[in-house]
């Protein structure tokens, strides 16, 4: 009896003095840790041996819970859930970061209606917490109390929605070949977010992200600036800053600025009707594009003096055209921004047509035209053989009263034509019988 109920002795006096012993840790496991050279080196490994095969300490592994980290948007809901193999007649407990309980089994321990019950069975408790909030990050603790209590972990990370961005450093207007300068701004992300620009489908190189943490110490202040020279083909364009962050999941968050540029004006002739002839009224057209629209056209004529109309109208007219209208006609838009001028010669034709659109319309509805009487054609022809066709079949439908009939009709008039004959021989037969009856006439003798 001496040697069995010393083993604990000795097993306790090893752990507690030995620095290389197995020691007991916070969360009540067993660590078995390197053991040092020395005089109780066998005894140390003994005492190993006997703490690791014991049947008890295999048996715990399966009363181990275990949970999994959690993600959250702010504002959605997570569900922790809490498992575990061998409950040993013990209940599963949650704690938040506070180290409140929050459920132990099915009771509820704080009253706080986001947070509800989803399952609770020996081997698992879930709860779910809506409506998250910044505050609510952190570690919360799942709990079973068997002896030692174990523990588990599940780390919650509560991302922050980056607010709509905003631009600023727009002035009214920008003049062609300007250079600008935008900046963009969105608060409350967690972690930072990215900031980017385009301009339509073009993306613009900005600056890197300047990211500032908010007074909260939990959200983040991201801004971001672009530099870039305007053009023409810059006036109505959107600037658009987008910011990029998981807590979209894809979805789209921007705010975009439309930029007016102002150039001078362009201009460009167009004659209506396109081949104008003698006779005829023209209509030159004097088209002019810019920011702001040309308000004053000039027309000139090469050769003539004074300039032939200045006017807010575009189109200069002709009402009845003649040969010495040809030449070469220029028109000078004016606007804030500046004039531009364009030219044009004018031909004018003989009277005499040539060959023009019109004619080359006719040519396709006079083709037209023939496609379809050669249908019709060709649908009557079908319809006159379908008539035919269906006649002689009717035909072949007459009952046999019908074809007796028909062939009666046809032997009497065979009959009658052949008594038409007999009766027409009838005189000439009667006069070949009467020639045989009579007899013959007596010899004259010759002298």
């Amino acid at each position: 009896m001496g040697a069995p109920s010393a083993l604990p002795l000795l097993l306790l006096f090893a752990c507690c003095w030995a620095p290389g012993g197995a020691n007991l840790s916070q969360d009540g496991y067993w660590q078995e840790q390197d053991l040092e050279l020395g005089t109780l080196a066998p005894l140390d490994e003994a005492i190993s041996s006997t703490v690791w095969s014991s049947p008890d300490m295999l048996a715990s592994q399966d009363s181990q819970p275990w949970t999994s980290d959690e993600t959250v948007v702010a504002g959605g809901t997570v569900v922790l859930k809490c498992q575990v193999k061998d409950h040993e007649d013990s209940s599963l407990q949650w704690s938040n970061p506070a180290q409140q309980t929050l459920y132990f089994g099915e009771k509820r321990a704080l009253r706080d209606n986001r947070i509800q019950l989803v399952s609770s069975t020996p081997h698992e408790l879930s709860i779910s917490i809506s409506n998250v909030a910044l505050a609510d990050e952190g570690e919360y603790t799942c709990s079973i109390f068997t002896m030692p209590v174990r523990t588990a972990k599940s780390l919650v990370t509560v991302l922050g929605i980056p607010q709509k961005p905003i631009i600023t450093g727009y002035k009214s207007s920008l003049r062609e070949k300007e250079t600008a300068t935008l900046h963009c701004q969105s608060s409350g992300s967690k972690p930072a977010a990215q900031l980017t620009w385009r301009k339509g489908d073009q993306e613009l190189r900005g600056e890197p992200t300047r990211i500032q943490e908010d007074p909260n110490g939990k959200t983040f202040t991201v801004s971001s600036s672009v530099t870039f020279q305007v053009t023409r083909e810059d006036d109505g364009a959107n600037i658009v800053c987008s910011v990029n962050h998981e807590s979209l999941k894809g979805a789209d968050r921007s705010t975009s600025q439309r930029i007016e540029v102002l150039y001078t004006p362009t201009v460009m002739i167009r004659p209506d009707p396109p081949h104008p002839r003698e006779g005829q009224k023209l209509l030159l057209h004097c088209e002019g594009r810019g920011n702001p629209v040309p308000q004053q056209y000039l027309w000139e004529k090469e050769g003539s003096v004074p300039p032939l109309k200045m006017t807010q109208e575009s189109a200069l007219i002709f009402p009845f055209l003649n040969k010495s209208d040809s030449g070469t006609y220029g028109c000078t838009a004016t606007s804030n921004m500046g004039s531009y001028k364009a030219y044009f010669t004018l031909n004018v034709n003989d009277p005499s047509p040539v060959p023009s659109s019109s004619s080359t319309y006719h040519a396709i509805i006079g083709g037209i035209v023939a496609f379809i009487v050669f249908l019709l054609l060709i649908l009557l022809i079908f319809l006159g053989h379908y008539l035919i066709r269906h006649k002689g079949q009717r035909c072949e439908g007459c009952n046999q009263r019908t074809w007796e009939e028909v062939g009666r009709s046809a032997k009497d008039r065979q009959e009658e034509a052949g008594c038409r004959k007999a009766l027409q021989r009838l005189p000439q037969l009667l006069e070949v019988s009467e020639k045989e009856k009579m007899p013959p006439a007596p010899s004259v003798p010759t002298l």
